[in-house]
């Protein structure tokens, strides 16, 4: 229901901005579109690698690394796991709910989903390219040590 909320908002708002200067809603339309062009190669891509990688990585075999008394060690392999897979936020929580079904701990996938969401290292060339590599070093760095924040928050002591 938000989406269709979200959605009716935005065409709103384009209609308005048709109205009001035509001109400039077709040239933000043209940049939106060659943006849209420059970017779909590399996502196209990263696609491609988190879908081979989903094929070969299970839940039940993740479960198995990140049991709630595996401690920091398994923490941290969730949080590696995290950081090399992407995938919609609504996954990574249905992903998460699986994992805690199968066995998981919940300071462990409290690092992956917040690493799942937070860090992009598949995306890493994308988002240096856009912010610099300093930046995007700096901001997947934070967002890592941010998870092991978050997981010791969830589940307690590791």
């Amino acid at each position: 229901m938000t989406s269709y909320i979200m959605y009716g908002l935005c065409i709103i708002v384009f209609l308005i901005a048709f109205i009001k200067d035509k001109d400039k809603t077709k040239k933000a339309l043209k940049s939106s579109f060659k943006s849209f062009e420059n970017i779909m190669p590399q996502f196209l891509s990263i696609v491609i690698i988190i879908s081979l990688i989903l094929s070969i990585v299970n839940p039940s075999t993740i479960s198995n690394l990140i049991g709630p008394d595996s401690g920091i060690l398994g923490t941290t392999i969730s949080a590696i796991i995290g950081s090399v897979t992407m995938m919609p936020t609504f996954v990574a929580f249905s992903t998460g709910d699986s994992l805690l079904k199968g066995g998981a701990g919940y300071a462990q996938v409290a690092a992956m989903i917040s690493t799942l969401t937070m860090v992009g290292v598949l995306t890493f060339a994308l988002e240096a390219e856009y912010i610099g590599k300093k930046a995007a070093f700096f901001r997947n760095l934070i967002a890592f040590l941010f998870a092991f924040i978050v997981a010791f928050f969830v589940g307690g002591a590791f």
